[in-house]
């Protein structure tokens, strides 16, 4: 009896002790986690979001995120959705990301670049450590919901 309250006292102690370790974060301190929902208001089938029924298409929306969102139809109801600021640089001027095709390009001297099609992900030469920042992405029939909450 006396050696199991011991082990769980030591199992007690043991769990409540551990700490988190923060040397691997990978969180991104740069861009505000900024809460929005686009419900319905991209629907694929009015004209300014048609382009999206399209695999390799993209729109950049500005009213929603920090800078902006880009969406990105990857084919078969599958999208991915970013936030346009670049996540390697404090929030700046020159830190919202311009959209060309597939590339985001920032517009500070370093000219980091993204990849938009491979999910996000720097391309040799971007400086810092992390890929563009994501949201969720939802899709009903023609409606696509891109939110971040």
């Amino acid at each position: 009896m006396l050696r199991s309250l011991f082990s769980i006292i030591f199992c007690s102690v043991l769990v409540l002790s551990c700490q988190k370790n923060d040397d691997n974060d990978n969180s991104n301190n740069y861009i505000p986690d900024i809460a929005f929902d686009t419900s319905n208001s991209i629907n694929t089938s009015l004209p300014q979001y048609n382009d999206l029924q399209f695999p390799g298409n993209s729109l950049v929306l500005n009213q929603f995120g920090y800078n902006g969102i880009v969406i990105y139809s990857v084919g078969n109801d599958s999208y991915y959705a970013f936030e346009i600021t670049d996540p390697n640089h404090a929030p700046s001027n020159c830190s919202s990301l311009n959209v060309e095709g597939t590339i985001a390009t920032c517009n500070c001297d370093d000219g980091n670049s993204y990849s938009i099609a491979a999910g996000g992900v720097p391309f040799d030469g971007t400086t810092g450590q992390f890929s563009l920042k994501p949201y969720f992405v939802e899709v009903n029939g023609n409606v696509i919901r891109v939110y971040n909450n």
